[in-house]
């Protein structure tokens, strides 16, 4: 049958309206906090939520919501892909030591003019008792590890292992979540692992490979802190490795809950 008129418009669906999201957030994650934040701001029917990963690691813990793998293409593309899947603000809650990242993410949101923040949690304070040696950067950490020990527990991620290579006099064990692509040297042992870790445990791993001094980076944090603590308690030193020097973003908190708070003004209820 052919209808010769237009059939009555049905009654729009107020309810289904309103769970059209009006905003769409950008999380450039890869962190607990990044996690967390999805978590808390997947439930607001308004906003859509898109968590980006560099994809470095073989089987990330993925947040809820939509989540996308892989670079951008520096400011430049970031910036572009703001544009295109129309982004209302970006949340860098990326890990402390990825400062390309962080520096794309300023550029890319001023370029876009969107609201940007950082979200990025405190860094470790050492605690009586504790024996940290500082160094600014990872050069500065192979110069100074010969003079603080033989037997290294070396928690620095994979991309670090070369650096550290050519201590041949030294014994490592490297724990990593993923292996490296290249033959690691027979001084180095790989341990594939991802905290959280407990304090007992890491006091046993110490002293089951007569370890005598940690090498870590300043990440913070509860999942990888208990090293710290077993370090005090066996009276080794820790080498500590600073973060990089940061850029300056608009606005930064160290909370997810501040990291909330500030979203509910820039991508307002409503």
């Amino acid at each position: 049958m052919t209808l010769d008129h237009d059939p009555e418009p049905t009654a729009p669906d107020r309810g289904a309206a309103r769970r059209v999201p009006r905003w769409r957030l950008l999380v450039l994650g890869g962190t607990a906090e990044a996690r967390a934040l999805a978590a808390a701001v997947v439930a607001r029917p308004d906003v859509a939520v898109v968590s980006s990963l560099a994809g470095r690691v073989a089987d990330p813990r993925l947040p809820v919501g939509e989540v996308r793998i892989g670079g951008f293409g520096g400011p430049a593309g970031l910036a572009a892909w703001l544009a295109e899947h129309r982004i209302h603000a970006v949340v860098d809650a990326t890990h402390p030591y990825a400062a390309r990242m962080r520096v794309s993410g300023i550029e890319a949101a001023a370029t876009a003019g969107v609201p940007h923040l950082r979200l990025e949690r405190p860094g470790w304070t050492a605690q009586p008792g504790d024996r940290w040696h500082r160094v600014p950067d990872l050069p500065a950490a192979v110069a100074a590890l010969p003079s603080l020990g033989r037997r290294v527990l070396l928690t620095t991620g994979r991309q670090s292992l070369a650096a550290f290579a050519p201590l041949a006099d030294l014994w490592f064990l490297a724990r990593v979540v993923d292996a490296p692509d290249e033959p690691v040297p027979a001084h180095v042992r790989l341990l594939r692992s991802r905290g959280p870790y407990t304090v007992d445990g890491e006091t046993d791993l110490i002293r089951e490979h007569r370890i005598d001094v940690v090498v870590t980076k300043d990440s913070g944090g509860a999942l990888t802190e208990a090293k710290l603590t077993a370090a005090r308690r066996l009276d080794l030193p820790v080498l500590m490795i600073d973060r990089p020097a940061p850029a300056t973003p608009p606005a930064t908190v160290t909370t997810v809950d501040d990291a909330v708070r500030w979203l509910d003004r820039h991508l307002p209820v409503g």
